[in-house]
């Protein structure tokens, strides 16, 4: 276990997440790291999410808004948050034991560095019946991934970003890495899993599938910031 008297804030989005939220909560809270702030933000779920979150008593910070969306959510938990690190979590994710010390301890070996990120492992929520499981795609091989859901940074260094978009339904996180990479911000990937990523069929991209094509507009709209920095 660490010894650093720094705090992390451990932000959980949560949309109808009853099913799985418990598995990541205890996640955040089985973390070797000390100490550690857990912040749930119900984002107008109308489901048991809230009754989840609120079994946790003082163990967790928890709060509910109107359906704002995935950016919202974050957003809210970020204006909350009491740490001088940040990181995030899906409410259907896991986090392995040592993520949040292992990533201090490189944001520790380089003070130039803002963001610190692992590899991903995904599996297929054990629960699904075989009928519904094959209408979800085989997990990946473990892989890298920049994702706010392995990402341990420092909150000056979020700050120089900025929120996440709360206009956007799908690409919240393409979007905020895209301006993250146009401020400069230095970024690290440790070669373990950090991460495990559940797979069923109320993953975000499943359910916002009608707006898949708002990626296009990030990616232009990342460009278009570019090529306007370029011109300067």
């Amino acid at each position: 276990m660490t010894t650093s008297d720094r705090l992390i804030t451990v932000i959980v989005p949560a949309y109808n997440a009853a099913p799985y939220l418990q598995e990541a909560i205890d996640s955040a809270l089985a973390q070797s790291h000390r100490p550690l702030e857990v912040i749930v933000v119900d984002d107008g779920s109308d489901d048991g999410t809230g009754e989840v979150a609120r079994g946790y008593g003082d163990r967790i910070r928890f709060t509910r808004q109107e359906r704002g969306g995935n950016g919202a959510a974050r957003n809210t938990g970020v204006a909350l948050a009491a740490g001088e690190y940040l990181a995030f979590l899906d409410a259907d994710d896991r986090y392995l034991p040592t993520k949040l010390e292992r990533q201090l301890e490189a944001l520790d070996a380089d003070p130039g560095l803002d963001m610190v990120f692992g590899w991903v492992r995904e599996f297929v929520s054990p629960e699904l019946p075989e009928e519904v499981r094959v209408q979800v795609r085989p997990p990946a091989p473990p892989q890298p991934w920049i994702s706010p859901s392995l990402m341990l940074i420092r909150r000056a260094s979020f700050e120089r970003v900025g929120p996440f978009s709360t206009e956007l339904k799908v690409g919240v996180t393409v979007d905020w890495c895209a301006r993250a990479t146009e401020a400069g911000l230095k970024r690290a990937v440790l070669g373990d899993v950090l991460l495990e990523r559940r797979l069923h069929t109320q993953n975000n991209g499943i359910r916002e599938q009608a707006s898949r094509s708002q990626y296009i507009h990030v990616l232009k709209a990342s460009i278009d910031r570019r090529r306007r920095e370029a011109s300067r």
